[in-house]
């Protein structure tokens, strides 16, 4: 059940009640694609530093170590150690970004397996009985990730198709949680819509959906090479039409910039690998603006990466020695970047929420809206 505790224009303050705990809402995603966080992080510290809801991908899980051996293992949660929410993608959009060939039909994808070449079928039957397996908290509905940008009349017969699909989705989910032998017999199923960049083929295929009265919402298909204010503008078409009671997810998003306006326009969850990836290569995100670790003027420099941050990297250790970590490829240095770039986009989400709760987010969002975005001139 969601429930929606207040607004703000149109942001919204919720929490998502779970079989595996609350979700407060906006929130920031970690994703753990394979089960893990690429920096080394583990579940332990993702509790640390604040993680509400652990993502992995379906696609990647079925291909290794296989989403069987992970249900006789029982289930993802015990398998990776993580007790709270666990949000798990279709594998749509990996299907569509990495395998060698593919051939789309009414039933599915066929495809070459990016790893060895095996050939698979994955449907809307085929993702939902993985993730079933994985007994994730929340499953993606399975949904085609088209290019950006595509012909018009192939966007409107793609989305058409991926609406079928979410209704064949919904049975399957019903009938696997019906089971006696299913691990999570309460998961949840979050609708995709898609519609590429045309307003039109957007807004109706969001009405379509939310007939179908999911669990929740995304929007898919953004944030893969249109400019920003076109993200916006298909944001701001669909979220009228996006059921009020339940939450919205905006999948592959963002920054700490795309953040605050997608809640600004009524957004509730976000995941996204940048924080990570751009750790890994000494890019951090702080309240004083982006930084590049690897600038010669950090080389002997005492201070924390940020000053106002309460990071276990933060508090322990100087920008020059992580600077020499990461030039130096000890794991280390990528592992403390990594940390403290998802501690901050975990704080960042907590601030909005604080923000939503005492009536201030608006004062909030014009002081970090564009702030956040700008290097940090210390």
């Amino acid at each position: 059940m969601f429930e929606l505790l207040s607004k703000e224009g149109r942001a919204r303050r919720g929490v998502l009640h779970t079989v595996h705990g609350d979700i407060q809402t906006p929130v920031f995603m970690n994703v753990g694609t394979c089960a893990a966080i690429k920096g080394g992080v583990s579940t332990v510290e993702l509790e640390e530093i604040d993680c509400q809801v652990e993502l992995s991908n379906t696609y990647h899980l079925h291909i290794r170590p296989t989403d069987r051996l992970i249900y006789e293992m029982g289930g993802l949660h015990k398998f990776m150690n993580w007790k709270r929410p666990i949000l798990t993608d279709s594998g749509g959009f990996q299907v569509f970004s990495l395998a060698k060939l593919r051939k789309i039909t009414e039933e599915g994808v066929r495809f070459q397996s990016h790893v060895d070449g095996k050939r698979i079928f994955m449907g809307p039957e085929e993702s939902m009985q993985i993730q079933s397996n994985l007994a994730s908290t929340i499953a993606m509905a399975f949904d085609e990730c088209i290019e950006n940008p595509a012909p018009y009349d192939y966007v409107r017969n793609s989305a058409e198709r991926t609406y079928r699909w979410l209704i064949r989705c919904k049975a399957e989910l019903a009938r696997l949680n019906r089971l006696e032998e299913t691990i999570n017999r309460s998961q949840l199923l979050f609708g995709i819509n898609q519609g590429g960049t045309y307003e039109d083929i957007r807004v109706d295929h969001m009405q379509k959906i939310a007939e179908l009265d999911c669990d929740g919402y995304a929007i898919g298909g953004l944030a893969v090479g249109e400019p920003t204010e076109e993200m916006y503008r298909v944001i701001d078409a669909v979220e009228p039409w996006m059921p009020a009671d339940k939450p919205r997810y905006l999948m592959g998003v963002g920054t700490p910039c795309n953040i605050l306006e997608a809640v600004h326009l009524g957004v509730d969850f976000f995941d996204c690998v940048m924080p990570s990836r751009n750790a890994r290569h000494g890019n951090l995100f702080t309240w004083e603006g982006k930084i590049n670790l690897l600038n010669e003027k950090y080389a002997k420099d005492p201070r924390p990466i940020s000053g106002s941050c309460g990071c276990p990297a933060c508090r322990n250790y100087s920008r020059a020695y992580i600077r020499h970590l990461i030039k130096a490829k000890e794991s280390l240095g990528m592992r403390l970047a990594v940390v403290h770039n998802l501690y901050f986009y975990n704080n960042l989400t907590r601030k909005i929420r604080e923000a939503l709760d005492c009536g201030c987010f608006e004062s909030f969002y014009n002081k970090y809206h564009i702030f956040l975005g700008e290097r940090n001139p210390d």
